[in-house]
């Protein structure tokens, strides 16, 4: 019997692996995005189609008569929850990609109020499922995902909904690649960088490979559940610059600092937190049989290829303008230099 997915957002960096996998599975898969692309890496019985998941008409469009499963990895916010309920009877199950910053701490503290005095949150290491999440709302993205959730939960059995709360994700096709602090210092040839908080930060890192390979797990046993989804292991940001070191082939001397970032814009890495954020992966291994696919060092030479290629002959601002809206100038050499020379 054939088993048909739909999967949003296909041409995104988690869903072009997902849709391979699906297909290779035995789905039969139609990858649902705005321009209607096509991976060359994906089965050639891959089916694909256009929509913009924000009109409901050609969303419903896309799914047809109905599906085994809907893949979303675009929803963001009770809305898009809405709309997904509201396709429950042509949907046996979906599969929806979540993220980790819905957790808060039992202060209350989350990724909303780490930029107040003492206001990043100290998770428990490993964090479960069961930590406590924040208030879902519409003025942040942590509360839009947290309302995205608890519509999704509240349907239950009406669409029975794999939630998976994915870490620090990343692969090729990012729009906002970590690993773009270490290649671009590399690429120009940097021979020293500043790591706060001794090298030490741990903020856990999810492959798409991974991620996949939960969607697709789920995807053949539909129901009602929150999984985390992150790699099986979480190196320390100084073991993530040598690891990209080893890929690029150089070597650099790791200036470490114990506390914060020593002034702005100089040693303050996407991955730098003062306190490990590190998730429990059980769950996922219980009640899937999940077993990681791939770990972050074996992922690094088409990341690092791919971020090369990106910022071949264009400005880093050019190549990656989400990356720049979202953390600002991480190359300030000047401010680095003077901190140095300090």
């Amino acid at each position: 019997m054939t088993r048909r997915a739909v999967v949003i957002g296909a041409t995104g960096q988690i869903g072009r692996v997902a849709v391979g996998a699906l297909a290779r599975d035995g789905w039969q898969v139609t990858a649902v995005s705005r321009g209607g692309g096509r991976d060359e890496g994906w089965p050639e019985d891959v089916r694909v189609a256009r929509a913009d998941r924000e009109d409901d008409a050609e969303l419903a469009a896309a799914v047809g008569e109905g599906c085994d499963v809907l893949v979303d990895m675009v929803a963001y916010g009770p809305a898009h929850a809405r709309q997904l309920t509201s396709l429950a009877g042509r949907v046996g199950s979906a599969v929806v990609i979540s993220s980790v910053s819905v957790y808060e701490d039992d202060k209350g503290r989350n990724f909303g109020t780490q930029e107040e005095p003492d206001g990043f949150p100290e998770y428990p290491v490993p964090m479960t499922e069961a930590q406590r999440t924040v208030r879902p709302g519409e003025d942040s993205y942590s509360t839009r995902k947290a309302g995205l959730e608890r519509e999704l939960r509240a349907a239950g059995e009406q669409l029975p909904t794999t939630l998976l709360r994915a870490g620090a994700i990343h692969g090729p096709h990012c729009q906002t690649p970590r690993e773009l602090y270490f290649v671009k210092r590399n690429l120009d040839g940097r021979t020293r960088r500043v790591l706060p908080y001794s090298g030490e930060s741990r903020f856990h890192p999810a492959s798409v490979h991974n991620i996949a390979e939960l969607i697709r797990l789920a995807a053949a046993r539909p129901g009602s559940r929150v999984l985390n989804a992150v790699d099986p292991d979480a190196p320390t940001v100084a073991e993530i610059a040598r690891a990209i070191d080893a890929v690029m082939g150089v070597e650099r001397e790791d200036v470490l600092v114990d506390g914060p970032p020593p002034a702005p814009t100089v040693g303050d890495t996407p991955w730098s937190v003062p306190v490990p954020v590190v998730l429990d992966m059980s769950a996922a291994e219980r009640e899937l049989g999940y077993r990681a696919v791939a770990r972050y060092a074996e992922t690094l030479p088409a990341t690092v290829a791919w971020i090369e290629g990106q910022l071949a002959g264009r400005d880093w601002r050019e190549a990656y303008p989400k990356m720049f809206q979202t953390y600002g100038d991480l190359f300030d050499y000047a401010a680095e230099d003077a901190w140095f020379t300090a």
